[in-house]
C-alpha cells in the first residue's frame, strides 16, 4: 500500500510531462518540415541533352565581303549536362557537348566564286567545298538554382574551350582564256579557342531521382585560326580567324543524386 501511495501522485505528472514533450517535439518537427519546404535544397544531377544549335553573329553570316563570316548553318547538338551543388542551392555547372553546324551549300560556293572573280578580275572562277563544321565544347561555371515545388530554375555563367574537329574547306580555281589556272585553298581547321557564355534552364521533377528539362545556352568566342594556301591577297576575301558564337535550345532528362 505504501508503494501505491508513493507512485500514484507521480503518474499524472509523468503523463502530463510526456504529453507536453510530445507536443513540443511535434511542433518542432512541423516547423522543421515547414522550413525545409520554404527553403528546399537542390540535389546534384547528371543529364543527357540534345537539341538545336543556331549560329549567331558573323558565324552564321553568308557575306563574301565579311572576312569573319562563317556561312554556318543551324544544326544538331548532343551533350552531357551536370550540376554539382557545393552549398545549398549554389554549385558548379558543367556541360560537354558536340555540335554540327553544317556545310557550305551550292549557293554559298557560287557566292564565293562570284566574289573572288570580281575581286581578282578573272575571266572565270570556280569554288568547290568539302567538310563541315564540327566541334566539341567543354564549359564550366557557377550555378544557382531556385526551387519551387516540383520546378527548378537553373542560372549559370560559364567559361571553357571550343575544340574544332573540322571546318569547311574550299578550293578556288581561276581560269584564264589561255587555259592557265591559279589555285587558292582555305584549309579545314582543327584549332581551339577560349569561350564564355551563360545559360538558363527549367527542370521539372518526375520523382526523387529523375528530372526532365529545357535549357537555353549561349556560347561565344574570339575564334579559331584559319589557314590558307596559294597566292591569297587582301584584294579579295582573306579569312584568317573564325569567331564562333551559337545559341542552343535543348531538351534533356537527368538523374539526381
Amino acid at each position: 500500500m505504501l508503494k501505491n501511495k508513493i507512485n500514484s501522485p507521480l503518474h499524472p505528472n509523468m503523463k502530463k510531462n510526456f504529453t507536453i514533450l510530445s507536443l513540443v517535439l511535434i511542433t518542432l518537427f512541423s516547423l522543421n518540415v515547414k522550413a525545409q519546404d520554404e527553403h528546399p535544397q537542390a540535389k546534384s544531377y547528371l543529364g543527357l541533352i540534345g537539341g538545336l544549335s543556331i549560329p549567331n553573329g558573323s558565324f552564321g553570316q553568308a557575306n563574301y565581303s565579311n572576312n569573319t563570316a562563317g556561312f554556318a548553318k543551324k544544326g544538331g547538338m548532343l551533350g552531357l549536362d551536370a550540376g554539382i551543388y557545393l552549398y545549398k542551392n549554389f554549385g558548379i555547372g558543367i556541360i560537354f557537348s558536340y555540335q554540327d553546324q553544317g556545310e557550305l551549300s551550292a549557293l554559298d560556293a557560287a557566292s564565293l566564286a562570284n566574289g573572288y572573280n570580281t575581286s581578282y578580275g578573272k575571266d572565270e572562277t570556280n569554288v568547290t567545298t568539302v567538310d563541315r563544321y564540327q566541334n566539341i565544347n567543354l564549359m564550366v561555371g557557377p550555378q544557382y538554382t531556385f526551387l519551387y515545388k516540383s520546378f527548378a530554375l537553373d542560372l549559370r555563367a560559364s567559361a571553357g574551350i571550343i575544340k574544332s574537329i573540322a571546318t569547311p574547306s574550299y578550293g578556288v580555281v581561276f581560269d584564264y582564256s589561255n587555259n592557265k589556272a591559279t589555285y587558292l585553298n582555305q584549309i579545314s581547321s582543327r584549332g581551339d579557342t577560349f569561350a564564355y557564355g551563360a545559360s538558363i534552364g527549367f527542370r521539372y521533377s518526375l520523382s526523387d531521382s529523375w528530372d526532365i528539362g529545357l535549357k537555353g545556352n549561349y556560347i561565344s568566342s574570339n575564334g579559331i585560326k584559319i589557314e590558307n594556301s596559294g597566292p591569297f591577297s587582301t584584294a579579295g576575301r582573306w579569312q584568317t580567324n573564325l569567331p564562333i558564337s551559337v545559341i542552343q535550345t535543348t531538351l534533356g532528362i537527368s538523374v539526381k543524386f
